[in-house]
This record gives C-alpha cells, structure tokens and sequence, in this order.
C-alpha cells in the first residue's frame, strides 16, 4: 500500500491535480545496465566483492517488480502516441573529468561513460528510434541536461517518473521538475531503490507539497479516461 500523508498537516497545503492525456510524459531514470543489473556494472562489481548480498533487495525488485511495471507503461504510451523520455546517467569523458566530486567513483567503478555498454539502456526497456533519450552527470537531470527547455517546448505540463532510484536520481529529478512548475508523479512499483525503506521514505516526503505517488495502473487508468473509447480498443 502507498503510504499517505492524509495525517499529516500539510496535506491541507497540497494541491492536488489531475493528468492531461496530450501533456504527459512518461520518464526512465537510469534503467541502464552501470547500476540497474545484478550482471554488469555495479552489480558484478559487489559480487566480485562477495558483497552481492547488499544488493539483492534491489535487484530482485527491478527484475521483479521495476522492469515488468515499466514494460507494460511503455506499452501503453506508444500504443497511443504518448511520450516516452529516458534518462542515463553518465561520463562524457573519457578520463571522467567531467563527473562531480560526488559521483565520480561510482561512475568510475561501473565504467559508466558515454559509449560503454554501462552506459547503455536494459535491452528489455530500450528506446525506440524517436524517443529522446538524455545523459545527465548529475543526479537530478535538470542541472546538467536540456531537459528542461525540451520539455517545456513539446507542451509536456505532467510527469510520470520511473527508475532507479527511488530516493536518489529519480527522487531529485521529480523535486527539481515540480520547482520548475511540472506537476509530477511518482509511479510506486516503477521505482525501486537499494532498501525499502529507502523507498517507502521517498513516497512519504514527496508527497509532501511535491507531487503525487500512484501505482501503474492508477495512471493509466486516469490516462484511459482521458483519451476517451479509444484507449479501450
């Protein structure tokens, strides 16, 4: 069950919203192979360490739970010609001289630079052709991307946002877009993180003034009844 902030004073100062169907993007954080799979990046960097055990939260829940949610949102947005934007994260350098203090080791030790299949989008979730695809080298994406500009330029009002993590990337990203006036959603079994209690905080606090947590089928179902018989085809 997503937690509620229903006993919580400032429940009275949020405004709630709902999505307009022709303004609504679907958002990917960081759904790559550096940090998203227990193979490669991250992942095989813990096991090498006899570590894996720290992460099995995380990786159970993104193949179990993460991917299959986010297969079947994006199924849903292309059926009805909605957008799709996905986020990595990464080095555009190739000495990483461009990475912040903060992230640069963690981008260093998962060879997460532009080009390197690290850097590169789970294969079950990949982009398609036109789908905009943007690499951040910061942990929320406006601060070091377009991304901004380009979401204002397609009319994009309403965010959906899914990925990795929970309270990291994808918590900072949505907070960044709801102070720049984007009405944002966290999508609760779209997200996972490396604890639950990483994840279930996040729920929590964002929906504390920032925006919305709804499941997957919540939205579409909302996004159903505003595209009308024809999403029921």
């Amino acid at each position: 069950m997503i937690p509620s902030v229903r006993n919580d004073y400032i429940a009275e100062f949020t405004t709630d919203f709902e999505l307009e169907a022709s303004s609504t993007a679907l958002i990917l954080v960081d759904m790559q192979y550096a940090t998203a799979s227990r193979k490669t990046g991250l992942g095989r960097l813990l096991r090498e360490q006899g570590k894996d055990n720290l992460a099995k939260y995380r990786y159970d829940r993104i193949e179990g739970v993460v991917v299959p949610t986010i297969q079947r949102l994006l199924s849903f947005f292309r059926k009805h010609h909605q957008v799709v934007v996905y986020l990595t994260m990464g080095s555009r350098s190739p000495d990483y001289s461009d990475a912040l203090p903060h992230v640069k080791m963690l981008l260093q030790s998962c060879n997460n630079r532009v080009g390197t299949p690290e850097n590169s989008i789970l294969e079950e979730i990949r982009p398609k052709p036109r789908e905009t695809v943007i690499n951040k080298t910061a942990i929320g994406a406006f601060s070091s991307t377009n991304l901004d500009s380009i979401l204002w330029a397609r009319g994009l009002r309403y965010l959906l946002f899914t990925g990795v993590s929970t309270n990291m990337c994808v918590e900072t990203t949505a907070r960044e877009a709801a102070d720049r006036g984007f009405r944002c959603v966290l999508v609760d079994d779209g997200c996972g993180a490396s604890q639950p209690e990483y994840h279930e905080a996040t729920l929590v606090t964002f929906q504390r003034l920032f925006g919305k947590v709804r499941s997957s089928e919540e939205v579409m179902e909302e996004l159903r009844s505003k595209l009308g018989p024809q999403a029921f085809g």
